[in-house]
This record gives structure tokens, C-alpha cells and sequence, in this order.
């Protein structure tokens, strides 16, 4: 008898606008998403705040892709970067994300590149925003 990874907990009726339970009564649903558990969550999130390197965070959105099904858009804005706040962090639509999830990814990616600048020198780089100084 196979036992199934245990999924999240739902969230609090009216607190969130995950689609939980309408996922679960898919029958071909993709509920990967729904193995990020809290607790793994919070790993997710340790990890993203001590990212180390540009190749380090490529390497956890592929992962995130991977494992969750959870894509992640990280580039320059659209407008001059001053700060860690003109990086776009964008996460795709994903029935079954929890809106807090959904904030605190970002977040934690944001205090990732400003524990290390280097990370978003070299993806202001990346984008040639630079222009090779």
C-alpha cells in the first residue's frame, strides 16, 4: 500500500484565494503544489534568503518548477532599478498557491539579493542593463 505525500492544510474559510478545494476534486489535477507544506515552506523560503549566487537562484527557480509546478519571473523593471525594489519578481498563476505563499516568495528572494547585491549586479548583467561596466 502506497502512502501519498501528506499535502497542506486548507486555509482559513474567506483567508485565501488558493482554489484548494476545487484542485482536489480534479480528477487530473496537478497537486504538486499542494505538497508545500508549511514546514517545507519555510525551508523554501530559508533557503531563498541565503541564495549564494546568480546560478544558485536559477537553480531553485528550476527546482520550484520542478517539484511544485511553480514558476518564477525574476527580471529588471520596467523602469530604472535604484533598489532591490525595482527587480520584478513575478510568480505565474497557480490554482492551488496560497496567497500568503504568494507574497512571501518574492519576499524572501528580495532579502536573498539584498543579503548578497552581487546576485542582482549580475542579473541587472544578465539583462544588459549594465552595458559591461
Amino acid at each position: 500500500m502506497s502512502q501519498s505525500p501528506p499535502l497542506r492544510h486548507p486555509c482559513p474559510p474567506g483567508a485565501c484565494d488558493c482554489d484548494r478545494e476545487r484542485l482536489l476534486q480534479e480528477p487530473d489535477a496537478d497537486l504538486r503544489i499542494l505538497r508545500l507544506t508549511r514546514q517545507e515552506e519555510k525551508r523554501l523560503l530559508e533557503r531563498l534568503e541565503n541564495l549564494q549566487s546568480l546560478e544558485d537562484l536559477e537553480h531553485m527557480q528550476r527546482r520550484m518548477f520542478e517539484l511544485l509546478g511553480l514558476r518564477v519571473h525574476i527580471a529588471p523593471g520596467a523602469s530604472e532599478v535604484r533598489s532591490m525594489r525595482g527587480i520584478a519578481i513575478h510568480l505565474e498563476p497557480l490554482p492551488g498557491l496560497c496567497r500568503k505563499t504568494r507574497q512571501a516568495i518574492p519576499a524572501a528572494i528580495r532579502r536573498g539579493l539584498e543579503r548578497n547585491p552581487e546576485i542582482a549586479y549580475r542579473l541587472l548583467d544578465a539583462h544588459d542593463l549594465l552595458g559591461g561596466a
